[in-house]
């Protein structure tokens, strides 16, 4: 390997969750945040909602509405 070309490697970097979860990884970064873990994400938890963030849902339907009205 040549070296000094590849990112410094944390073998203690933080996976941040809006949840509050905290996961310690290795990565190339520091610190990772993320909006679902498997600690709030629906498919591991069970419950039944959407995990939409920034209306990705209502850009769908406005996108395609024209569509599903044929």
């Amino acid at each position: 390997m040549k070296k000094e070309i590849h990112p410094e490697y944390y073998e203690n970097a933080i996976i941040r969750c809006a949840c509050g979860n905290e996961i310690q990884v290795g990565s190339t970064r520091r610190e990772l945040r993320v909006e679902v873990c498997s600690n709030c994400h629906p498919f591991f938890t069970g419950e039944s909602r959407f995990v939409d963030t920034e209306g990705k849902i209502e850009k769908f339907m406005k996108k395609y509405s024209d569509f599903y009205k044929k």
